[in-house]
């Protein structure tokens, strides 16, 4: 059984955090699903969805999967070095790091993307080389596996990429038939990427 600790904050978009907690939530004998904020409390999504959470001081066991979506409230964060230090802190005990959307350009500022290959919302693609440049960011790519680092891109990219996880940790044959019971049209090809051109 692997946590699956969850980094929320105001202004965090919806599916980014639930379309991978809907796969996942499903193992529940795989995986165990937490959510965590600075303080703690409740926390809005973009979208006004409320959710409880736990206070980042008790996130402090080894191991497990870290996830972190993106959203508006990823504008702000980039800028905020001690809650950077909090994902650097967690991200070095965590077994595997899960990022959607511009939960990845957020998870950059710890560093720990810098050399190593990565993806993120095509929309926002202009703004990963401004905060990040010393990460190879990839614009063509519905999801990213760097070591036991995921990176996605927009929004619903974030499924793709946790079945793509399930495949990887638990079993292709898992992933495919979680799929197939949520009847989502899992883009199985990481780089098979039609909204990247889209976007200049």
């Amino acid at each position: 059984m692997r946590n699956v600790n969850i980094i929320l904050f105001n202004g965090f978009e919806t599916l980014d955090a639930f379309g991978p907690v809907e796969i996942l939530g499903r193992l529940t004998e795989e995986f165990s699903l937490r959510f965590f904020s600075r303080e703690g409390g409740i926390v809005l999504s973009s979208q006004k969805v409320s959710v409880v959470t736990e206070p980042f001081s008790r996130l402090e066991e080894q191991g497990g999967i870290l996830l972190i979506p993106g959203g508006d409230g990823t504008r702000s964060l980039v800028k905020d070095s001690g809650y950077v230090a909090d994902l650097r802190r967690f991200a070095e005990k965590s077994e595997f790091i899960l990022t959607v959307c511009t939960g990845s350009i957020l998870f950059s500022k710890t560093g720990m993307l810098d050399g190593k290959r990565a993806t993120s919302n095509k929309r926002a693609f202009k703004w990963t080389s401004i905060e990040s440049p010393a990460v190879g960011w990839v614009k063509k790519a519905r999801w990213i596996k760097d070591g036991t680092i995921y990176t996605s891109s927009g929004i619903s990219a974030g499924m793709d990429m946790a079945l793509a996880f399930v495949a990887d940790t638990v079993g292709y044959d898992t992933a495919k038939r979680q799929s197939i019971e949520i009847e989502y049209d899992w883009q199985e090809d990481s780089e098979r990427d039609p909204f990247a051109e889209l976007w200049p």
